[in-house]
């Protein structure tokens, strides 16, 4: 059976995952791919750092260019994490003509393009499905499943310690501060969690999704972002009185420049990409993804739609998603066809992501009111005049001068009309904190 020699970057949780996957089924992968993989390097940052897998010294060296231009090596796995000496390694070996293998998100959304671009220009191909919902082979099915298609819409439920934190507090009752310190405690949040909570990580993921959807780079701070700390048990109560949970999304929508089928797209061709908190109907799928799972929707112009659901974090899911691209790139160099799926190919070049200012969505905004007669004709008035109509009101019993929660649920109105009706609202003198706005997805 022919060989190839892997080297790996790397030996921490996913590195360490990926060495001890290999070790259990290393077998199995080369007999159903016709060829093994030969682990014959890694390069960690010390000999002696706490593993949780027990890597041979032999293997181990602290620097990683030994492993990158080692002439054995054929495939080198960047699983180290971070930016800047990640940037390095991978194109050291793109340069070399060597494939690479990575799951490094936040280094694919700050420099894909010139990585992809990279790769095309030596030779060689750059996988990464691990660096998306972990385990969930998403960016496979994009790349391949999906070729035929037109992405007309991604909705991805893609962090899940955001997850985590909005189940436990729909399902308990408890407040953000107190869930996302038990989920530090617990180690599914980091102890700096901003990433996670303020909408970064998700932001990663799904622009690189929106990228290779729609054939032109989406860069980072094109992407409208929102996290979930402002979050609250009422708005979890009230979603849930309304038919909704709320649930952290990346989403990403044809917007102009394309026909009702999605078989045509024109020089105005924009797509809406955008993470934040939303209400989804209790009826869809997406609703029922609780606790560390993710999820991703898809819908294409052909397949119609579907949805992907797994683990999208954690040592093995990830080392799973890491042996697949290993099992492609040893394929590819088997049978000498390192450009069989490139990594990324630009095909809609005249396309651009949509301002946030311009999408159109239906709302839900939580307001702290003042009871008092005139209170919601204030508020209506205003809401009026931006030709923003509501559909429902939903205000508890209080005394009168009390403050009190005011929901309302609106139609369908852009979000530069929205941000500014509620700026003027949140200037009346019955208005006693900040108002609170949430997008309703409909999934249309």
């Amino acid at each position: 059976m022919q060989q190839v020699n892997l080297g790996m970057i790397g030996a921490g949780t996913v590195g360490g995952g990926v060495f001890k996957a290999l070790q259990a089924n290393g077998g199995l992968l080369a007999c159903r791919a016709g060829v093994r993989i030969n682990l014959t390097r890694i390069a960690v940052k010390a000999f002696d750092e706490p593993r949780a897998v027990d890597v041979p010294l032999s293997l181990m060296t602290t620097d990683w260019r030994e492993v990158v231009n080692d002439p054995r090596v054929q495939i080198v796995a960047e699983l180290a994490g971070g930016v800047k000496v990640a940037r390095e390694v991978i194109l050291t070996a793109l340069r070399a003509g060597k494939p690479v293998v990575t799951a490094n998100k936040a280094l694919l959304s700050a420099h894909g393009e010139e990585l992809f671009a990279a790769a095309q220009q030596f030779g060689a191909n750059l996988y990464y499905e691990a660096s998306v919902a972990g385990g969930i082979p998403i960016i496979k099915s994009l790349r391949e499943g999906f070729i035929g298609n037109r992405i007309l819409r991604i909705y991805g439920i893609v962090n899940g310690t955001c997850n985590y934190i909005l189940t436990r507090m729909k399902l308990e009752g408890v407040g953000f501060a107190e869930v996302l310190a038990e989920a530090q405690r617990l180690g599914y949040a980091e102890a700096e969690p901003s990433l996670d909570v303020d909408g970064h990580d998700s932001m990663h993921k799904i622009g690189i999704l929106a990228s290779l959807a729609h054939g032109f780079w989406v860069a980072p701070q094109d992407i409208h972002v929102e996290g979930i700390r402002q979050i609250t048990c009422l708005d979890m109560q009230y979603a849930g009185q309304l038919g909704y949970t709320i649930k952290l999304l990346g989403v990403v929508k044809t917007m102009s420049g394309e026909s009702q089928t999605g078989k045509k797209r024109g020089p105005n061709f924009r797509v809406n990409v955008a993470v934040y908190p939303a209400l989804i109907p209790n009826g869809n799928v997406l609703a029922s993804v609780n606790h560390a799972f993710n999820a991703v929707f898809v819908r294409g112009d052909v397949v119609g739609d579907t949805l992907f659901y797994g683990r999208g974090a954690g040592q093995d899911p990830t080392a799973s998603a890491v042996l697949s691209d290993l099992a492609d790139a040893a394929l590819d160099l088997k049978y000498k066809t390192s450009s069989r799926i490139p990594a990324f190919v630009p095909h809609e070049r005249c396309g651009t992501v949509a301002p946030m200012s311009e999408v159109v969505s239906r709302y839900y905004v939580r307001l702290d009111v003042v009871d008092r007669p005139g209170t919601l004709a204030r508020i209506a008035t205003i809401l009026g005049r931006s030709r923003i109509g509501i559909s429902s009101v939903i205000q508890p019993e209080g005394h009168e001068g009390e403050s009190v929660p005011l929901i309302l649920m609106i139609h369908d109105a852009s979000n530069a009309a929205m941000t500014k009706a509620l700026a003027q609202i949140a200037r009346l003198s019955v208005i006693k904190a900040p108002p609170m706005m949430l997008r309703v997805e409909g999934f249309e």
